[in-house]
């Protein structure tokens, strides 16, 4: 029989030890500015009950939710006339109780209502895990992915919204990024369009719709309304709205005239002017408007949870999709039992990240290796004489390797090289008899004689 070669699934990826170094470096920075505005870390199982995901990210969100097969006989539950059926819709709450959590926020939610009695509100937390979903693999899009989301629940305050701004532009400044744009909207000024229109109850099928503008552009938007339920006469009242140009103030006052009658509309135009000038008060010297914040009418966030502002944060230096967006979820909990527990979050795609800052050569040189020396094996007898060397180094927190074998001295300079470990230790006889051991940098190529105390001080200087 053939043996069949291995394979990866779709939208997933192997990551090598170089790739996990910068990755952990996309993570450790966004770590540290989350803990520098007060956020603690927690984690959730990779898989929750289907009843906790399902329902709260729309109609499209739920058919990309990995679903996980019931243990033992998953069909025995299911009767011959739903099985004859071929109805999948159907048939899922029989064969599946579980599934793959789709997003951070849902599963944050439920741990809030499990652990109501156990934290303190405001409580703010990140979350760096991966989420898995059932979608088209595409550059930038995969299956399983890492989420890194930071939330707040407790307080209704604006300050948090402005923050999150804040959060963001020091992350991705941090990261090296120097041209993004973070997109703000609120889903209260949504409902008042929709309210306009006359159908309030179709602020679902507008949301999903316009949010495909920079996808499928307007008129594609326009054939999915009007398959959606909309009207030529809908259409003519919406398209001046989400076509609006100006600067985010600009923006503001004419959706102030055109939103007159809703106060769903105005209430959610107040909340963005609210965030707006707290930003000014917070960086007084900057001036974020006209640099990376802009109001777009257009942004909708199809997830059905958000009743706030939103947010959305895309690069400008290579043609990627978002890199992380958010926003507030008033009655999200409620889902769960516990009513009048409002949320805002955002979260930041490592992933996309990660093929920006590569495409870019944004990485820094030290993410491509941990270990700092690497001492070569002559025989077992410098072998002997190299383990209280390499220990010593491990406890002074200096990153070393003892070669496991006496190979030629070629192929151990070549695993070097490989490892992009810059220096290497030469303990041979000579060495062993002077007590001077031999220090080569790999990469000038330049060899130094140093006692072990000498070879203990420079190591631990450069080891940064």
């Amino acid at each position: 029989m053939a043996q069949v070669k291995p394979s990866l699934a779709k939208g997933t990826r192997d990551f090598s030890s170089d790739e996990m170094e910068k990755r952990n470096f996309i993570f450790n920075t966004l770590k540290k500015v989350f803990k520098k505005y007060g956020y603690n870390e927690i984690q959730t199982p990779s898989f929750e009950n289907l009843s906790t995901l399902t329902g709260k990210y729309g109609d499209e969100g739920d058919k990309l939710i990995f679903k996980i097969l019931n243990s033992g006989d998953y069909l025995s539950k299911a009767s011959p006339d739903l099985l004859a059926s071929k109805d999948s819709t159907k048939l899922i709450p029989y064969i599946s109780e579980k599934a793959l959590r789709y997003d951070l926020t849902v599963p944050f939610a439920r741990y809030v209502v499990m652990h109501q009695n156990d934290i303190t509100l405001p409580f703010k937390r990140f979350q760096i895990q991966p989420v898995w979903r059932a979608d088209r693999p595409q550059r930038g899009r995969y299956r399983e992915f890492y989420q890194c989301d930071v939330d707040v629940v407790g307080s209704a305050s604006m300050l948090n919204e402005a923050e999150f701004i804040l959060i963001y532009k020091e992350s991705l400044q941090a990261l090296g990024l120097k041209d993004f744009t973070i997109k703000l909207n609120n889903r209260k000024i949504l409902t008042g369009i929709a309210e306009l229109i006359g159908k309030p109850e179709l602020i679902v099928d507008m949301t999903v719709a316009i949010d495909k503008l920079d996808k499928i552009g307007l008129e594609g938007v326009n054939k999915e309304l009007l398959e959606r339920g909309f009207t030529e006469q809908d259409l003519a009242i919406l398209q001046p709205i989400i076509l609006l140009e100006g600067t985010s103030a600009q923006k503001l006052e004419s959706l102030k005239q055109t939103l007159a009658s809703s106060q769903t509309g105005l209430a959610g135009i107040a909340e963005i002017e609210k965030v707006f000038d707290i930003i000014r008060h917070l960086v007084p010297n900057e001036d974020l408007f006209t640099s990376i914040v802009e109001l777009d009418i257009t942004l909708a966030r199809g997830l059905n949870y958000y009743t706030g502002c939103i947010f959305e944060v895309k690069t400008n230096e290579v043609a990627m999709g978002s890199i992380g967006g958010g926003g507030r979820y008033d009655d999200l909990t409620g889902m769960f039992g516990l009513k009048d527990l409002t949320g805002v979050g955002v979260s930041f795609g490592a992933d996309r990240i990660y093929d920006v800052l590569e495409e870019l050569n944004l990485f820094p040189e030290s993410t491509s290796s941990s270990t700092l020396v690497l001492i070569c094996n002559f025989d077992e007898q410098s072998e002997l004489y190299s383990l209280p060397i390499v220990q010593e180094l491990r406890e002074q927190g200096i990153a070393s390797e003892l070669y496991p074998s006496s190979v030629k001295l070629k192929k151990q300079m070549t695993y070097a090289d490989n490892k992009k470990i810059p220096y290497v230790l030469l303990v041979g006889e000579e060495e062993m008899n002077t007590g001077l051991l031999s220090l080569k940098d790999m990469k000038s190529g330049e060899q130094h004689k140093l006692t072990k105390s000498e070879l203990l001080s420079f190591l631990v200087k450069n080891n940064s």
